[in-house]
């Protein structure tokens, strides 16, 4: 028998936890809106749980981002809100000295975080700052990048190899009218004239994760997120126990092709789950089949096959995605029948 995480069929995914930690963009909000169920099933959550929220997004700041949450029903003070740009600037002291000159890549709520450490700011490479720090900002376009480039080049030519930080590699950001490129496309086009790789704050590094822990006292945190290449890595890296929520980035075909870095304990439709019994997945002996509240899907040659459908659709993803993983096959090489992830 193979538990599906931590619980058995009578708990619920947080029993045990001591902290929630929440991903925004695709798990409680899109854009400017609330995504259904998420407002009510965390504020259930904080009745008896601490609940902070980390977000890789840059471009705003902790208070701006908490006055949004209130807004959408949830009771959040800034204190509560781990941002990007909070986990950089931890990096970035280990880096300069105290009161050092940074070029800053990015928007307010960047900025913001960096001045509050003590450092002093320019947008100007011919300043010769320090260090560099870069984060997403909508604002953000190729003279931003191109000074960000000369700072690091010029530094270089100079015999000095001056830190870059960036605040998180996110290829793309889900906003109101779809999705869009992240902070990862912009520090991919300074990489490229650059030569080098930044220092990384954001999921999927372990940064960011340590400064909410830290902050929040968790002994036993439970994160929640939409995206298996950064949140649910990310976790991964930190030792935390992760959930996937169906509401974001990634659906059901992304999560059954997971690797074993970025595989979530928990697969939740919607938010109001957290709070629902999660069952157990019972593999068979020969380990080919797995078996969730009903619903059994067997590994046969090259083929996946559903056995049983179960009467919930979330179970019949999880127990293909238990006997896929299961295989050590990658997605590749197997046959997978659309209907268990395009009928979602």
């Amino acid at each position: 028998m193979l538990k599906f995480g931590r619980k058995t069929v009578t708990s619920t995914p947080l029993d045990g936890v001591d902290v929630v930690l929440a991903d925004l963009d695709g798990v409680v909000y899109a854009g400017p809106s609330a995504i259904p169920f998420a407002v009510d099933a965390l504020n259930r959550a904080a009745e008896t749980l601490r609940v902070g929220y980390i977000t890789n997004n840059a471009s705003r700041t902790d208070q701006s981002v908490a006055d949004h949450l209130t807004e959408l029903g949830l009771a959040v003070a800034a204190a509560d809100v781990v941002t990007s740009p909070q986990a950089a600037v931890r990096l970035l002291a280990d880096q300069v000295a105290p009161g050092a000159l940074i070029l800053v890549i990015g928007g307010d709520g960047l900025v913001n975080e960096v001045e509050k450490a003590g450092f002093l700011v320019t947008r100007s490479a011919d300043d010769k700052p320090a260090a560099v720090i870069q984060g997403f900002a909508p604002d953000v376009g190729w003279a931003h990048l191109a000074e960000a480039s000369f700072a690091l080049n010029n530094a270089a030519a100079d015999g000095a190899e001056i830190p870059w930080i960036a605040t998180n590699t996110d290829w793309t950001i889900p906003v109101a009218r779809g999705i869009a490129p992240g902070n990862g496309t912009l520090v991919s086009a300074v990489h490229t004239a650059v030569g080098r790789l930044p220092i990384v704050a954001g999921k999927p590094e372990v940064a960011i994760f340590t400064e909410a822990t830290n902050r929040f006292g968790a002994s036993q945190a439970l994160f929640i997120g939409d995206r298996l290449d950064t949140d649910i890595l990310g976790a991964n890296r930190a030792g935390i126990p992760s959930v996937l929520v169906l509401t974001g980035i990634d659906k059901a075909k992304q999560v059954l092709a997971a690797d074993a870095a970025s595989r979530p304990q928990f697969i939740l439709d919607d938010l109001r789950q957290l709070h629902e019994p999660y069952p157990e997945t019972v593999m068979s002996k020969d380990g080919s089949s797995a078996t969730v509240a009903g619903a059994t899907v067997r590994i046969r040659g090259n083929d996946v096959e559903v056995s049983a459908e179960g009467d919930n659709g979330i179970n019949l993803l999880r127990a293909a995605c238990a006997a896929i993983w299961a295989s050590g096959r990658p997605i590749y090489g197997l046959n997978v029948p659309e209907r268990l992830y395009l009928d979602r």
